[in-house]
C-alpha cells in the first residue's frame, strides 16, 4: 500500500468498502500446519525460530497462496514474537501454545521489560520484504496481538480459558493493569508498524481471548488499550481489521477502537453483524472451521449461505470464523477459492 502495488487489489478495494466483480478469499491459518511443505519445511525447528528466520518465514507466508491461489497473504508468524524481541523468554509449547518462563504480575516483573525497536524487528522486516517482492500486487497482510490478549499470556504464563490470575489482577491493581496493557499496546503497535513499512498492504488485530469479557469489562480492561494500538498505526495508509472470537457482544465497541474492517467469527451471523455496524463496514468471515471437514455438499451450501449473508455489507472479504484446523485436507481450501471465485 505505502507503494502503490496492491492498490487495485480485490482485497484491498474490499476493505477500503467496494465491491468489485467477486469477493476476495483467504484464510486464517492459511500458512502453516495443515499443509504438507509446512510440515516439511518445519521439521525440527521450533515454531518461534521459523517465525524469526526470514527465509523460513517468507516461504511459509507464500505457500498458501501458491497452492490455494487466495487473494491474500498473512505473514507467518505468531502474536507473542514482539514478546521474544522485547527479550521475554516464551516459547510455543506443542499442544499448549505460548509458555513463558516467568509471567509478568508484579511491578518488578513489568520494570523488567523493554521496549522493541527497529534493530529488534529486522528479522520481520527482512522477511516481510521478501515475500512482497515474490507477491507483486498480491497484497500481504501483517498482523498482531491486541493487548488484552497478550497480557493474558504475559500474566497467566501461559494459554487460559477462565484466566483467573489476569481477572485478579485487573480487578486488584487497575494501575498496574494499565501499565501493562500500555507496554503490550506499544510492542504491537511496532511489531504491526514495521510489517507495513516493509511492505504489508493492511494489518489484522487478533484479540483471541476478548470474548471470555463481559462488554462492561471490555470496555474498561480492553479496549482502551486496542485503541492506542490503534492510534498507534493510523497515520500509515493501511487498512485495519479487527477480530476476536466469541465477540458477537462486543462487536461494535470493537470496532469503534479504530478498526476500518472487522472480521466476524462463525457464531456470530454476517448480516446480524451488518446491521449492529449500521451498514457502514466491511467484513471478513465467518465460514465454520469445523464444516471444513463435512461433505461438500454441506459446506458447499453452508459457504453459499455466508456469501449471501454477506452481500448486504458495503464489502465481504470470505474467511474462516477462526483459524483453519490442523487436520484440514488441502485440497478443501483450494476448493473453496475455486467456489468463490466463481470457477465451480
Amino acid at each position: 500500500m505505502v507503494v502503490g502495488a496492491t492498490n487495485d487489489s480485490l482485497l484491498v478495494a474490499a476493505y477500503q468498502g467496494e465491491r468489485r466483480e467477486r469477493n476476495p478469499i483467504w484464510f486464517m491459518r492459511q500458512a502453516g500446519r495443515s499443509l504438507p511443505e509446512y510440515r516439511a519445511l518445519r521439521e525440527g525447528v521450533p515454531m518461534l525460530e521459523a517465525c524469526l528466520r526470514p527465509d523460513m518465514a517468507a516461504e511459509i507466508t507464500l505457500q498458501p497462496v501458491s497452492r490455494h491461489g487466495v487473494d491474500a497473504a498473512i505473514f507467518f508468524s505468531d502474536i507473542v514474537i514482539p514478546l521474544r524481541l522485547a527479550g521475554i523468554d516464551v516459547d510455543i509449547v506443542a499442544g499448549v501454545g505460548p509458555v513463558m518462563a516467568e509471567p509478568v504480575r508484579t511491578r518488578g516483573d513489568l520494570d523488567r521489560l523493554r521496549e522493541i525497536d527497529l534493530t529488534n524487528l529486522e528479522p520481520i522486516t527482512q522477511a516481510v520484504g521478501l515475500v512482497v517482492k515474490e507477491l507483486g500486487r498480491t497484497p500481504l497482510i501483517g498482523f498482531g496481538g491486541a493487548p488484552f490478549t497478550l497480557a493474558s499470556y504475559l500474566i497467566e504464563g501461559g494459554p487460559s480459558r477462565e484466566l483467573p490470575v489476569t481477572r485478579a489482577l485487573m480487578q486488584e491493581d487497575p494501575i498496574l493493569w494499565a501499565d501493562i496493557l500500555t507496554w503490550a499496546a506499544s510492542v504491537t503497535a511496532q511489531f504491526l508498524r514495521a510489517q507495513v513499512l516493509a511492505g504489508a498492504s493492511a494489518i489484522q488485530l487478533f484479540d483471541s481471548w476478548a470474548g471470555r469479557l463481559t462488554l462492561d469489562e471490555y470496555r474498561t480492561y480492553a479496549a482502551p488499550y486496542s485503541k492506542k494500538v490503534m492510534n498507534l498505526v493510523s497515520d500509515l495508509p493501511v487498512p485495519r481489521v479487527h477480530f476476536g472470537t466469541m465477540t458477537k457482544d462486543l462487536l461494535r465497541d470493537m470496532h469503534e477502537v479504530g478498526a476500518t474492517v472487522m472480521g466476524v467469527d462463525q457464531f456470530t451471523p454476517l448480516d446480524w453483524a451488518n446491521e449492529v455496524l449500521g451498514g457502514q463496514v466491511p467484513l471478513q468471515g465467518n465460514i465454520d472451521p469445523e464444516l471444513l471437514s463435512a461433505p461438500w455438499p454441506q459446506l458447499r451450501s453452508h459457504v453459499e449461505d455466508v456469501l449471501v449473508r454477506g452481500s448486504g455489507a458495503p464489502a465481504h472479504v470470505v474467511n474462516l470464523g477462526h483459524g483453519v484446523p490442523p487436520d484440514t485436507e488441502p485440497d478443501v481450501l483450494t476448493r473453496l477459492v475455486h467456489l468463490v471465485h466463481g470457477e465451480l
